[in-house]
């Protein structure tokens, strides 16, 4: 099913919690609401599920608005943090309950509820009550729940944020996998870049009420429209610097400049931000690398991570976060010369803080 959204809007008084919100999601689409706390994601979530009226604006299943359809009538199927399931049943009548609501005949009911549940991988529990199951279990219950009423579009407000990081990664793939075997159209919400980078079809980024992206993820992450976006969108965050960028006369080189640091970037990159005085240059660690020449700096803190060891080198006084291989044993106070991948540069303005790249 087709999810529209168009000038959706929230606000309770003064307070807005969403503002102006237009995207377009495709029948069987898995996206992504991502941001930090506060930023309107769930509010966006709970209007399309009916749990709050807009403001302004509407919501459209197909062609058809559904801004004064009451939540049972939308066929919706949600699974929360909390999990949110009746303690006083069993796995079979979590599961089923929403089947019972639509008094869907006993021997159906009955014969989805275990198909769900074998899906899930909790056939053999449907006897148990949630207090007698793992988290992981009784998130798989939810989903099964969920999935159960054959819904036309499956809602996820942070379901795995109660979840240790092993069985997080694995529940991961479940529920992208759960999705496009049944082709059905799923909206994630989450504040953890890496779930929403890694499951979704598109990530709709959004910050204090305002989409600020809706793209791919390796499009978020190559080509971020926003400071916030290049800092939100990546682990560890993209190193932003303060930088003029200039053409020399002589070479027709472009070089971004600041005290200490002297980078020569692409002409296709360099010609959108020169002559624009001061503006932020920004890179990822991961797209600096310790080298025989380059920037030279001073190792402050060496923080290792396992696969890399993750530095934090001055340059006179400026903060550059690089990662670097640890058979390289770097030591705190060791003088280093970073090269950057000038291709993987970004450029911002520092008044608006979009990019001057990709706007």
């Amino acid at each position: 099913m087709e999810i529209k959204l168009e000038n959706l809007t929230k606000k309770w008084g003064a307070v807005v919690g969403t503002d102006d919100i237009t995207l377009d999601i495709k029948s069987g689409e898995f996206v992504a609401f991502l941001g930090p706390s506060g930023c309107g994601k769930t509010t966006t979530l709970l209007m399309i599920a009916g749990i709050y009226k807009p403001t302004i604006g509407y919501i459209k299943f197909g062609n058809r608005i559904v801004n004064q359809v009451a939540p049972k009538d939308r066929n919706i199927g949600m699974v929360f943090q909390s999990y949110a399931l009746y303690p006083h049943m069993t796995v079979y009548e979590n599961i089923s309950f929403p089947m019972k609501l639509k008094k869907t005949p006993k021997a159906e009911m009955q014969k989805r509820a275990q198909k769900v549940a074998d899906m899930m991988g909790i056939g053999h529990l449907m006897d148990r009550k949630p207090g007698q199951l793992s988290g992981g279990q009784q998130q798989r219950v939810a989903l099964g729940r969920a999935l159960g009423k054959q819904p036309d579009l499956l809602l996820f407000d942070e379901p795995l944020s109660n979840l240790d990081a092993r069985l997080r990664l694995s529940m991961r793939g479940e529920i992208k996998r759960l999705q496009i075997e049944l082709d059905i159209t799923a909206i994630y919400v989450t504040h953890d870049q890496v779930e929403a980078m890694t499951m979704a079809d598109r990530v709709a980024v959004i910050k204090d009420g305002k989409l600020q992206a809706f793209c791919p993820p390796d499009e978020l992450y190559d080509q971020p429209r926003t400071m916030f976006i290049g800092g939100f969108v990546g682990n560890p965050p993209m190193n932003f610097i303060e930088v003029d960028v200039a053409r020399d006369a002589e070479s027709g080189d472009y070089h971004a400049r600041c005290q200490g640091l002297d980078v020569i970037v692409p002409p296709e990159r360099g010609e959108k931000a020169a002559g624009k005085g001061q503006v932020i240059l920004g890179i990822r660690p991961e797209d600096i690398t310790v080298a025989d020449q380059g920037v030279m700096g001073e190792t402050f803190i060496v923080e290792p991570l396992g696969r890399d060891d993750l530095l934090d080198v001055r340059v006179d006084g400026i903060g550059i976060h690089v990662l670097a291989d640890p058979k390289l044993n770097i030591k705190m106070g060791q003088s280093v010369a970073l090269n950057f991948d000038v291709d993987k540069v970004q450029f911002f303005d520092p008044a608006t803080e979009k990019s001057l790249l990709w706007n």
